[in-house]
């Protein structure tokens, strides 16, 4: 008798996932429907038999023991009787072990499908993320074959009926055991549960009826977007299948960081430092926004850590752009750590016609003034 494990082509350390992928790649090389050579059904019959008693845990540890003697009569073993043709013999031990397609592992169905959704991450540059952009991207997505028009055939062919399912795509294997019979209904390994088979595939596609082509997209960034947000193109993702529609590319935005401005939700923060003396009189200052550069109004008396607004000069709100934010601007007043003898004299003078309870000596003044004795 001929050995099941060479009959796959594996050893007998083989796991299950192995088992499989030999298996299939036997079937659909001697599929009746793809290979005309005589002796080919016989040897896809042998091949599902190999399979049927290697698949099943407790089936192969008999035939490990006893080789093929050990399987005849055995508890569970299906009546040939009941078999709808040598296709539902071991279609049992493929349910749950479904096809898959080469773009994802989705288990194939008839009818049409929609194609998968799509994820693309852009980084965006601090200002544009504030006021918005139109951005050129390329996108790798699955695309309709335009050899053969999404059929998977060559040509001038075109898919069979496949013969194991008879087109329905499903096969059924009835079980008889002590508490009665049962019949189990499951996709068809040999299609997939296509209901079809493609003797003469498309070179351009692979039988596939996609390709993978790289898109050019035009996509437009709205104003005051931020890291997190998701935008969505409208089918602009993989093709449907089977005349499906196509799904959705999700474009992910991360913002870049700015070295100057911060930003929190709409607000934009900053800091300036400005000198006590500016502090002390006021001043005009120019600070850098997201609209370039303006002038910003210290007041006379400005306390250190004084917090200054510029209104609307913040992030447009998502969705609606002319509503802005503030940009909220923190004052850091700068003390000298020396000063020059003139400026020590000006200061001195100062302090002699200041009164305050507080403050009666030029050194009292300096402390206020820099927060130590001078």
């Amino acid at each position: 008798m001929a050995d099941f494990y060479q009959i796959l082509g594996v050893s007998r350390e083989a796991d299950a996932d192995t088992l499989k992928r030999a298996y299939r790649k036997l079937a659909r090389q001697y599929h009746p429907d793809v290979n005309k050579e005589p002796g080919a059904e016989d040897k896809f019959k042998e091949i599902g038999k190999a399979y049927e008693a290697l698949a099943d845990p407790e089936t192969r540890a008999r035939y490990d023991q006893f080789g093929e003697a050990g399987l005849g009569g055995a508890a569970g073993m299906p009546d040939m009787g009941d078999m709808g043709g040598f296709a539902d013999l071991f279609e049992t031990f493929f349910n749950g072990f479904g096809g898959q397609n080469p773009q994802g592992g989705r288990t194939q169905r008839r009818g049409p499908q929609q194609g998968d959704d799509l994820r693309y991450d852009l980084n965006v540059d601090f200002k544009d993320a504030i006021f918005g952009q139109q951005r050129e991207i390329k996108i790798p997505h699955l695309e309709t074959c335009e050899v053969c028009r999404g059929t998977g055939a060559k040509p001038g062919t075109g898919p069979k009926t496949c013969s194991t399912c008879g087109g329905s795509g499903q096969v059924r294997r009835a079980t008889r055991t002590p508490f009665g019979n049962f019949t189990q209904v499951a996709e068809c390994p040999s299609c997939n549960g296509t209901g079809q088979i493609i003797a003469d595939p498309c070179v351009s596609c692979g039988g596939n009826g996609v390709k993978q082509v790289r898109k050019k997209l035009r996509i437009n960034i709205p104003a005051g977007v931020d890291t997190g947000t998701k935008l969505r193109v409208s089918g602009e993702g993989n093709v449907g299948m089977k005349g499906g529609p196509p799904g959705d590319l999700y474009v992910f935005i991360k913002v870049k960081n700015d070295s100057k401005l911060k930003r929190d939700g709409v607000t934009i923060y900053s800091e300036i430092a400005v000198s006590y003396l500016q502090a002390i009189l006021g001043d005009t200052v120019t600070i850098t926004t997201v609209d370039g550069n303006v002038n910003l109004k210290i007041p006379s008396g400005t306390q250190p850590n004084t917090t200054l607004s510029l209104e609307n000069k913040g992030v447009p709100r998502l969705g609606n752009p002319v509503a802005r934010g503030n940009h909220e601007v923190l004052v850091k007043v700068k003390l000298p750590t020396r000063i020059s003898d003139e400026e020590r004299k000006l200061l001195e003078s100062l302090a002699s016609q200041y009164t305050d309870k507080n403050i009666n000596s030029s050194s009292g003044l300096f402390s206020k003034l820099f927060g130590k004795e001078s």
